[in-house]
């Protein structure tokens, strides 16, 4: 973690975080009644790390392997400027997504425009049937028109703050928390 960020506004700790990771795949599993449909994708960093629980919850309840991957954004961001390195998506995932249904999952939704970027690499991959989003955290304050299907939890988030989600896997606890910088 970046010793600039402060921990003293905590949002969610380890234990209701495992509860809207609960809930989050409760509701996947009744909106999606057909699990062998489903294939889990995350954005790189914190989303695939929620992806692979949550698919692992809903295997787990229905006795199925879900087909999980993670995709990395940076060359579909509209703030890179590196349209060479677009169309990379065809090799980023390891099944095909056509007529599936996505659950794409990330940490935090904020202006909308990393999963307008991810949703683009989805698109160049394959025309899935349907893309859901799912969520731990929303603060709001949208650019874009996109909002998530699933939401761990909602928040408001003061200009200039941001959200920082950590993880066990990599930060060795589950916990999110409100950041000046």
């Amino acid at each position: 973690m970046d010793p600039a960020l402060s921990m003293k506004d905590p949002i969610l700790d380890d234990a209701e975080m495992e509860r809207m990771i609960a809930r989050i795949s409760s509701e996947i599993l009744e909106r999606n009644r057909r699990p062998e449909s489903l294939i889990f994708v995350g954005l790189k960093q914190r989303g695939d790390i929620l992806a692979e629980r949550i698919a692992s919850r809903i295997a787990a309840a229905n006795g199925s392997d879900i087909p999980l991957s993670a995709i990395d954004i940076t060359f579909y961001r509209d703030d890179v400027n590196l349209k060479a390195y677009k169309g990379i998506a065809k090799d980023a995932l390891p099944f095909d997504i056509t007529d599936k249904n996505v659950i794409l999952v990330d940490d935090v939704i904020f202006t909308g425009r990393s999963i307008r970027a991810a949703m683009n690499v989805l698109m160049d991959a394959g025309r899935p049937k349907t893309i859901q989003l799912a969520v731990l955290l929303d603060r709001g304050s949208r650019e874009l028109p996109i909002q998530p299907d699933y939401v761990g939890k909602k928040i408001s988030v003061d200009p200039g703050r941001y959200v920082v989600v950590q993880l066990k896997d990599t930060d060795g606890i589950n916990a999110a928390f409100l950041s000046e910088s």
